[in-house]
């Protein structure tokens, strides 16, 4: 199986089997020059056509197989960061030896960090050069978490959550949030999602977040808006009278109308009946 790895070189991983004279089966690995020096004791489990387990007599030395992985403490964290979009927080941190050195003393015993993305963090940079030196390290050892918290637990741990900044007093916790297989971190400043996973090999996970999460201790909410008054009443204008508004539409006439429109002064019907009164 460590041929299935890809990362066996070569022949490493490759096992010689020989079956010799009245039955003994020797086993010797490749890349340590073939010596059968190993031998079948026995069929511990068989289940035909695809698992066979058995007992051989020492194990098959390999120097390359038996070379040991990194440990934590030898992790580079901020390379890691900035490979992955991640440098400026990365340079941030290193430029800090406080900060940096309180995340390589938690990196044996668990560690979780959340970094923000470049263009993020960039944009926040003003505001982080206007804080004190003690309000610099705080603020960088709020993105790490003195745990170890792969992405399912953070959805199942929803809740507050201590900080590598976390001191008495301070505070400098935030809250988990799950919706579905978003994560979110929320202060009561803002709140940020996870974006990926950069590492995750216990006792150390990193992810990415797409903003800067602020502590509250640090930094002050945006105020409220106050509601907008409610507009003022006006005062009650002067109803039309319904005699004038009734004149003015086009509905059917009053029974005032009924009577004939009065003639124009020099209609013709009526001068004939002012000659005919004057004859008589």
């Amino acid at each position: 199986m460590f041929q299935a790895t890809g990362v066996a070189p070569g022949v490493s991983g490759f096992v010689n089997i020989t079956d010799f004279k009245g039955g003994k089966v020797g086993f010797g690995a490749e890349d340590n020059g073939g010596d059968l020096d190993s031998f079948f004791v026995k069929s511990v489990e068989e289940l035909p056509y695809n698992i066979s387990v058995i007992q051989i007599s020492k194990a098959l030395p390999s120097a390359i197989a038996e070379a040991p992985t990194p440990g934590p403490s030898e992790l580079n964290i901020t390379g890691i960061m900035s490979a992955h979009g991640c440098i400026v927080f990365a340079d941030t941190l290193l430029a800090n030896p406080e900060a940096m050195g309180t995340y390589e003393d938690n990196l044996n015993g668990g560690l979780t960090v959340f970094c923000p993305l470049d263009d993020a963090f960039e944009a926040f940079l003003p505001k982080y050069n206007n804080l004190t030196a003690s309000g610099k390290e705080s603020f960088l050892e709020f993105f790490g978490v003195p745990v170890y918290q792969s992405l399912s637990m953070l959805k199942s741990n929803n809740g507050l959550m201590n900080t590598l900044a976390t001191d008495g007093a301070s505070k400098f916790d935030f809250t988990v949030q799950n919706d579905g297989e978003q994560v979110t971190l929320k202060t009561k400043i803002n709140t940020v999602k996870i974006t990926g996973t950069l590492l995750d090999e216990q006792p150390v996970a990193i992810y990415t977040i797409d903003k800067v999460l602020m502590p509250r201790e640090l930094f002050k909410a945006a105020p409220t808006p106050a509601p907008a008054p409610a507009p003022e009443e006006a005062a009650d204008a002067p109803k039309a009278s319904k005699s004038k508004s009734k004149s003015k539409s086009k509905s059917a006439p009053t029974p005032e109308s009924d009577a004939p429109a009065d003639s124009p002064d020099d209609d013709p019907a009526d001068q004939t009946a002012d000659d005919n009164a004057a004859s008589s």
